[in-house]
């Protein structure tokens, strides 16, 4: 299956990201480094990868937890759909079929609906060939970032000057 992708900045950026994120951080080099990307039709963020031997659970095959962190990323970059910063209340993985190391992999999040404060999202993480491998479903909490991490970027401003 085949998607097109716009680029990134066709959403409103938030000014809280961090580089440092397990998700989606490309200065954490123990992470994931995963990148997104809003859909053609705007309606979900994806993500195209493939998982290294560091993520191996089962023989050949994705630890459970790193599959549950790669859904809640997917379906986290989705809060950006309603510009919306957001944090994961609960959700619900469900493991399909085992996750390959080292094959393609595409993991798509939307939103289902929004309740005030509340978001419900979903994900799917794929085969190349389009095999749903694992789902999710959650619900986020949208916060103002810039509030309740005063005290973390005060200290990032003290020590990076």
């Amino acid at each position: 299956m085949t998607l097109n992708l716009a680029h990134d900045h066709d959403v409103p950026s938030q000014t809280w990201q961090r580089d440092g994120c397990f998700g989606c951080g490309p200065a954490n080099p123990n992470g994931l480094q995963l990148i997104f990307a809003l859909s053609h039709d705007g309606k979900s963020y994806v993500c195209r990868f493939s998982l290294g031997a560091s993520f191996v659970g089962p023989p050949g095959h994705a630890h459970g937890g790193i599959i549950a962190a790669i859904l809640d990323e997917a379906m986290g970059k989705a809060n950006k759909l309603k510009s919306r910063v957001a944090l994961t209340r609960r959700m619900e993985v469900e493991y399909l079929r085992p996750v390959p190391l080292g094959q393609p992999l595409v993991v798509e999040g939307r939103v289902s609906r929004m309740t005030g404060r509340a978001l419900y999202n979903r994900a799917e993480l794929r085969s190349a060939k389009g095999d749903v491998l694992a789902r999710s479903r959650g619900k986020f909490l949208a916060i103002n970032a810039e509030k309740m991490f005063a005290r973390e970027f005060e200290a990032e401003r003290r020590n990076s000057g």
